[in-house]
Parts: C-alpha cells; structure tokens; sequence
C-alpha cells in the first residue's frame, strides 16, 4: 500500500512539474563600450555624465551603464541557473545613456549586433523574443512610424529568430507577432511602445503611429477567434513611473488606447513584460475597481546606471535577471524568480549572481495571476512590512531606505492605476488617508491629555 502510494504521489509530481515551463526575461543591458577602470572617477564612463563613479570595478558602478564584463557575466549567470530555458524575452535599451552626438547610426547598429551576438552565443537553439527600446535609435527615441535603416538592419541581425512575416511587420514598423514557440493556440505580440513614448516628436501628431494599434487589434482579434493565448512585451510601458510622482512614459492619447486595447481583449492576453524602468515592479489593469484582468510585470534592468530625472532619488539599481514560470497548458504566469549579482560585492569579490526573491514565497500568494497581483498590491498599500519589502526588490536591494508615506503613495498609485485620470484621484486619495493616518496619534494623545486633566 505504502508503496503504491509513493508511486501516486511521484507520478502527480511529474505530472504537475510537466505542466511548469520556464522563460527568461532580461531587459536594459545599456552598454557603455567607453567604461575604463581610471583613476580620474570622473572619466571612468561616458554613460556618467562627469558624475564620479568612485567605486568602480570590473563589474561596473552605479555612476555609469554596463562594462562588457557585467553583460557577459549576467548571460552566463542566465546560462549556469537556467540552461535550457523554452525562450527568452530580450526587451531592448542596449546603448548607453549619453547625448546623442556622442553616437552615430553605425555605433547604435554595432552595439545592437554585438548584444545579439552575445546571447545567441550562450543560448544558440533557444527562441528570442526581442523588442526594441527608446535607446534602440539614433537619435534616441526618435522612431519614425514607417520603414527605415535601422528597422531593416536590426530585422537582418534578428533574422534567425523573425519568420518571414514577423521581418516584414518589423521592417515596416518594428513590431510583429508570431506562434509562441510555433505552437498552436498561443501567441507572442511584440509591440514598439516606442512610437508612443512622450520623448518622441515624430509620432505625437499622429493617431495610430505605423498602424499598430489597428494591427494588435486585429491581431488579439483573430486570436479569440482562434482561441489562442497571447503573451505582450515591448520596451517603454503605459502608466507613471513609481520612483517619480505625475512621471509619464505615453502621450495622453496613446496611454488611453493603449488601455482600450487590453480592456477590450484582456480575455485573451495572459502577461505584459516590460522593461525601461530598471526597477522591479508591475501594473494593474481592471474591469471595475476590484476586479483584475491583467498584469504588466516590469523587470530591472542589468545596467545599475543612477538615473538623472530631476527629482528622483537613489535612483541606481543592482543588476537583475529573471525567470518567469507558466503553465504549458494554459500561459498563466505560476512564478516570478528574480536574480541579482551585488555590485559592491561583486567587484570587491567576485561575481555571485544569487536569487533575490520568490514571488509566490516572499508575498504569500498561490501564483502570479492577476488576482494573486491584486492580492499582493492591497498588502503593499495596506502594511507596510509588505511595502518595505516591495520597495527594496524595486531597486533590487540597492536602496534599503525607509519608505515614508509619500513613497507609499507614489508606489501604490503607480501599480494600482495606469489611466491618467484615475492616477490623479489615487493620488487624492491616498495622500488624505495619508494625512488622517498621521493626525490620529496626535488625536490620540490630545484626547488622553483632555481625558486626565478632568
């Protein structure tokens, strides 16, 4: 009896492990081919903008983009934790933060190739999903609603991982979608957000920036036709930046399309993955206030570059990677595991690339689903151990500072609310809970110092 037991119980864990597969994501490598190790701090990297990077190593510094040394190292940590992942997800922002006459077309194309090269060397049989990033163009996101050089030569550089379609749909606006993994009944839509991005002058007079709002829909369309199953990525997301209080990434217009888009189709979309923020952190979508329909997850980034947005503060990140476990038979997101490599440590020591969290351990929930997200952004809005813990994995355990209630509102608001109407009532809102909150130990003792002088 014991024994057919153990036996049961073997084959329900092969069954259920059978039904887990699992992807990378890895996002914003910007890297800076001018990091130098020197002892002048100031002239270390181009990427710091003469901000001294004074702790400088092999690895990097949180002053600059990332050395060749870091972006080797995080492929090959990739490569050593999860060596035969079923895809990647590579979601752009591969040059350095500097101005745009320090590079030329040639430069931006060079750097693209030798970041393909680099992953197609470590992972040569694995499938790559890439999209392009806001740094993916000279001049930087500035991408035109119509074919191009770049478009064209980063279409060739891809062209082992583009299916005839996808290199003509990428050609002529650098997006596309195929079969996930060429099987029937899901797909991958690979979006350039880029065209929407608030930065970019070419598109904001335009309604539908290289048809591809009508493109998705009809393709998110054809896919509950089809009864399919659709994954989204691409590079700058919908929404404000939580680090940055009223910081958009869309123009108006086409953050509510945007939103159109997934509310009218979230039935058959099962995750957004995205990048551009270097941080951790995801975004709410909703039917009605309390009902999810889906979530966008936002990686960090490999680069720790200290960002220069006016106003932020510790802006740098450690560099992270990712993997995501889903259902096979389903595409819903079962698990987040997030990796990072200790910058300070790697390059005082060497290059220890360990997991920084579980999601489904650290915030108690049963998967990533939308609901299980829901779940998790009321305990960050709600306790402030779930807050404080969200808010050190936002910088990938660089800023271990204490996240005051002006940072809970910025958080909360960002995660809970991608439309920019209902961002500002957020906004309202909880900086007068915020407020009543910090008035009632006040109240308190007033009312006990009424109460004992009677």
């Amino acid at each position: 009896m014991f024994a057919a037991r153990l036996l049961l119980s073997c084959l329900l864990f092969k069954e259920v492990h059978a039904l887990s597969g699992y992807f990378w994501h890895i996002t914003d490598l910007h890297w800076d081919p001018t990091y130098k190790l020197t002892d002048a701090p100031e002239l270390v990297c181009a990427s710091s903008g003469k901000r001294p990077a004074a702790k400088a190593g092999k690895f990097g510094d949180y002053a600059c983009d990332s050395p060749l040394h870091l972006i080797n190292s995080s492929v090959h940590a990739m490569k050593d934790i999860l060596s035969d992942p079923d895809f990647i997800v590579w979601t752009g922002d591969d040059t350095p933060h500097i101005p745009n006459e320090s590079l030329t077309e040639d430069e931006v194309l060079h750097i693209i190739s030798n970041l393909t090269q680099i992953i197609k060397q470590v992972f040569p049989k694995t499938k790559v999903y890439s999209a392009l990033g806001n740094h993916d163009y000279h001049p930087k996101s500035q991408f035109p609603a119509g074919p191009n050089h770049i478009y064209n030569k980063t279409a060739e550089m891809w062209r082992d991982w583009l299916d005839p379609e996808s290199q003509a749909t990428f050609k002529n606006g650098g997006y596309y979608t195929e079969k996930l993994l060429s099987r029937t009944g899901f797909r991958m839509l690979v979006l350039n957000t880029n065209l929407y991005y608030d930065q970019n002058k070419l598109t904001q007079g335009m309604d539908d920036p290289a048809g591809q709002f009508s493109w998705a829909d009809h393709v998110l369309t054809e896919a509950a036709n089809n009864k399919e199953r659709v994954y989204i990525i691409g590079h700058v997301p919908p929404g404000f930046f939580e680090k940055k209080r009223r910081k958009p990434w869309f123009t108006p217009k086409f953050n509510q399309r945007y939103l159109d888009l997934i509310q009218k189709h979230h039935s058959v979309i099962l995750g957004q993955f995205f990048g551009h923020h270097h941080t951790d952190s995801f975004r709410m979508f909703y039917k009605s206030q309390d009902s999810p329909i889906s979530t966008m997850f936002l990686s960090p980034g490999v680069s720790p570059w200290k960002t220069t947005l006016p106003g932020v503060v510790n802006g740098a990140n450690n560099p992270g990677i990712r993997i995501f476990e889903y259902d096979t038979q389903t595409l819903l997101v079962k698990d987040v595991v997030t990796y990072y490599l200790n910058l300070t440590y790697a390059n005082a020591a060497h290059a220890r690339w360990e997991k920084e969290y579980r999601l489904t351990e650290s915030f108690r929930v049963p998967d990533a689903s939308p609901a299980s997200m829901h779940q998790i952004l009321e305990r960050i809005a709600n306790n402030h151990c779930h807050l404080q813990k969200y808010y050190e994995f936002n910088s990938v355990s660089y800023d271990l500072t204490e996240c005051n209630s002006d940072c809970r509102v910025d958080h909360v608001c960002a995660a809970r609310e991608v439309d920019f109407h209902r961002y500002e009532r957020c906004l309202e809102k909880e900086e007068a809970a915020a407020i009543c909150a910090g008035f009632l130990p006040v109240l308190s003792v007033a009312l006990s110092l009424v109460l004992s002088s009677r």
